[in-house]
């Protein structure tokens, strides 16, 4: 079966454009120009925040930093931290945090994605921070702390970097994934509302219409029946109906 998951322009072929994709594209041709944006990507898991992403970033030709992380599921949120900073300075050639902020402000922006967020579909002996965040809940905490810290300390270099980064917050019920930023209605509506007078946010989703170019694109001989019958089941996450799909 087909791995669905982008890590990269290549694996966003036949690409459909939509309202939603205009709009990312609209907000990351300002970080061409200007510095100190913070654009947080949200969408349901499967709806494709990283085939968006990396679809406009290769339109529009920016120069990014794609972070990379690798960590354990015992890894404590100090563990975390240390890998994430050691990972980034080895990957810019550099020693020092200050360093890394200098190399990091020479870039169009750092893009927080798959790579970051999913790795453990790149090393399965490996996870990255969605995952290591859902396996250990409340225990996970300490580490945002520590973020937060590190912003605070660093807010006048972070002023000259843009960062992107895809989010999620994930919890599972009844052995159902959700995210608290999407699926939950109003207290996502909240959460969301909240977060737009901190970050620039942008949300990828599809109207019907979009929904049916797009499972078209990918399965040309699939009946109209099939297309209501997929997004009924699966809502408007094209990854989850490709995989299922595929499986038929």
């Amino acid at each position: 079966m087909t791995n669905h998951k982008v890590f990269s322009a290549k694996d966003c072929e036949s690409f459909i454009e939509t309202k939603s994709f205009h709009k990312l594209c609209s907000v990351f041709k300002t970080l061409k120009t200007s510095k100190g944006h913070f654009v947080l990507v949200l969408a349901t898991p499967g709806t494709g925040k990283s085939a968006n992403i990396y679809e406009a970033l290769s339109l529009l030709d920016l120069n990014i930093h794609d972070a990379h992380l690798f960590i354990d599921t015992d890894s404590r949120p100090g563990d975390v931290f240390r890998i994430f900073w050691n990972i980034l300075k080895d990957d810019m050639g550099v020693k020092t945090k200050e360093e890394a902020y200098k190399k990091a402000s020479e870039y169009d922006l750092v893009l927080f994605a798959d790579s970051f967020l999913d790795s453990e579909y790149i090393d399965y002996n490996k996870m990255g921070l969605g995952l290591w965040t859902e396996e250990n809940g409340p225990r996970t905490f300490p580490l945002y702390f520590k973020v937060l810290y590190e912003y605070l300390k660093h807010y006048r270099e972070l002023k000259k970097i843009n960062i992107v980064a895809q989010t999620s917050w994930i919890i599972k019920f009844r052995g159902v994934r959700y995210n608290i930023l999407t699926d939950l209605n109003f207290i996502s509506k909240i959460l969301v509302f909240l977060l737009k007078r901190l970050f620039q946010v942008v949300r990828i989703s599809y109207t019907k219409e979009e929904m049916i170019k797009i499972i078209r694109n990918h399965s040309i001989e699939i009946s109209n029946e099939k297309i209501e019958e997929c997004i009924e089941k699966y809502g408007n996450r094209p990854r989850f109906i490709f995989n299922a799909l595929d499986k038929e």
